[in-house]
């Protein structure tokens, strides 16, 4: 079987795992409008998270659902509209560029949920994921910021939907590293461990369906996880905040 063969045939996967994993968080997607603000990776092309945005955006259907550059007038003018239809929304951002947003058009926000996709390169300081959610829930009224966790390596992604507590698709396992001894998984038992975090992911078939990151994570006996910050000398990604 050839290279190709296997990337198309991971493409589709990719596709059934992100809309079924929406699906498992957010419900039907038809009932959704969905906007992506996601400039720098559009810029650059060739984003698996432009890839998902753009199917969402497709499979909403929606005639407002589209992706927004740096014309954030003409993105809150869309959302005050959408707002004012009591229209469901989904915002799909990377996280530089919803701190950009909210500071130049905060509005209270009833209809849409915000869901920041990390991604801070190169934009100054660090921020602590809480405190990029206080700014975002502050300028937009909201009780909670939803985060989604992911990266090239993983076709499925994890959803936070308040508190910076990750849930997991059905088909994809947290499973924590000793941090000083990288073959030694930590048992998890009735109360919440902290360690480097390991993903199973049954979606990676023409891959490797075991990624090890270099996040350091807490795991509670549910099986959901907190993301808690970097090792130390590891390359930041786009994908990762740093947080509390």
């Amino acid at each position: 079987m050839t290279n190709s063969h296997h990337k198309v045939k991971e493409a589709a996967i990719y596709r059934e795992s992100f809309l079924q994993g929406f699906r498992q968080f957010y419900g039907n997607i038809k009932d959704y409008c969905i906007l992506g603000l996601l400039p720098s990776y559009l810029e650059r092309g060739d984003s698996s998270l432009v890839y998902m945005v753009n199917q969402l955006i497709q499979q909403s259907g929606h005639q407002k659902s589209g992706f927004y550059l740096y014309n954030y007038g003409e993105l809150a003018n869309v959302l005050k509209e959408l707002e004012q239809q009591g229209q469901k929304t989904l915002l799909i951002g990377v996280t530089y560029a919803l701190i950009d947003f909210a500071s130049a058009f905060p509005m209270p926000l009833k209809h849409t949920i915000i869901l920041e996709t990390g991604g801070m390169k190169g934009r100054g300081k660090e921020l602590l994921r809480t405190e990029v959610h206080q700014l975002l829930k502050a300028a937009f009224q909201l009780e909670n910021i939803h985060s989604e966790y992911g990266m090239t390596e993983l076709l499925s992604q994890a959803y936070s939907q308040k508190d910076g507590i990750f849930e997991i698709p059905r088909w994809m396992k947290i499973v924590l590293r000793d941090e000083t001894d990288p073959l030694n998984s930590l048992s998890i038992s009735g109360k919440p461990s902290s360690g480097v975090i390991n993903v199973i992911d049954l979606a990676n078939i023409y891959s490797s369906s075991f990624i090890a990151t270099e996040d350091i994570g807490k795991l509670y006996p549910d099986g959901s996880f907190e993301v808690l910050g970097r090792m130390d000398n590891s390359d930041v990604r786009g994908c990762s905040l740093m947080v509390s």
